[in-house]
């Protein structure tokens, strides 16, 4: 009887999409200055709706419906029933759909590099996207029910660094509306003053982490009206991975000064026992609370990794 409770074990085991995991060095707390970590997945979906599930870039929780989007690279969108307490109580998919043109026509290859992903006021999708640098609203179908303009300095492609370093991040602020930003600064910026664009026109900087080619990867805005940065550096594969959240402090951030002042909340570096993934795409959940999410690159050797967490005032 043993032998066989131990067998549906293993074939349970074998049919599982979501483990639980564990990114944090072999310490007993789980708590890291303001940050506490709630809960962390490692999402092993093969495919969804007929859709592969891979190289997730951002996400966005909708509070009323608690629905979960993850937005992939090549324009995929996937939606969760989810249910957030002290833990990740439910993560179940739901749906997938590719990301279209307005009639339904699909996007060209260098037209569908997304990679940022928020909610307007409206519930609508808002999604960035890389190579050809454009913001779009889309509906929960797929399909693009407009674009945004954006600020002149964002539109010519010869600002970037590279095709591959453009409109990264995304997030919804209630008084600035849509924030992004690009992954590393613009070529007539300093190597290391990052810049947060309001499609109105106003921007906000503030200095990059030390580390080599830290990249602005995902922002979120936090309850108090300032926003919460995930940056992300790695060189080479035998060179550390590491990952940084940092508050920046928008409300106080004058037009005079050059910076804004920014506070790092958590360091997460892969040569001091932090087990972390490409982490790219950042969402609050509720009050204090967050996920954020990896990018497996559809690569055999990374994960997609879901990390809830909380942070103190």
């Amino acid at each position: 009887m043993k032998v066989i409770f131990l067998l549906l074990c293993f074939l349970n085991t074998l049919n599982a999409e979501v483990f639980n995991t564990d990114i944090a060095p072999f310490v007993d707390s789980k708590q890291f200055g303001s940050i506490r970590l709630l809960d962390q997945k490692r999402l092993d979906f093969k495919t969804i709706a007929g859709t592969k599930f891979s190289e997730i870039s951002d996400l966005a929780y909708e509070q009323k419906s608690k629905k979960l989007y993850f937005v992939g690279d090549e324009g995929k969108l996937f939606v969760f029933d989810t249910s957030f307490g002290k833990k990740i109580d439910k993560l179940e998919p739901l749906d997938s759909v590719r990301l279209t043109k307005g009639n339904g026509e699909a996007f060209a290859p260098w037209q569908c590099d997304s990679e940022g992903l928020a909610l307007n006021k409206k519930g609508e999708l808002c999604i960035s996207f890389e190579g050809r640098a454009k913001i779009g609203r889309f509906g929960v179908n797929g399909r693009m029910l407009g674009s945004y303009a954006l600020p002149l300095r964002l539109r010519n492609p010869q600002n970037y660094r590279s095709r591959n370093k453009s409109l990264e991040a995304l997030a919804w602020h209630p008084r600035y509306g849509l924030l992004t930003a690009a992954e590393w600064p613009l070529k007539q910026s300093e190597n290391k003053v990052q810049t947060v664009y309001a499609l109105e026109g106003k921007t906000w900087h503030f200095k990059a982490e030390a580390e080599p080619k830290s990249a602005v990867v995902a922002i979120e805005v936090m309850e108090d009206g300032n926003l919460l940065v995930l940056e992300r550096s790695f060189t080479a594969l035998f060179e550390p991975l590491v990952v940084t959240l940092k508050k920046v402090y928008l409300n106080d951030c004058t037009a005079k000064q050059s910076l804004c002042r920014s506070e790092v909340l958590l360091k997460m570096d892969s040569h001091k026992g932090w087990m972390i993934d490409n982490f790219e795409g950042l969402t609050r959940v509720s009050r204090h609370r967050y996920a954020m999410v990896s990018d497996d690159n559809d690569n055999f050797f990374q994960q997609t990794l879901l990390v809830y967490f909380e942070i103190s005032d």
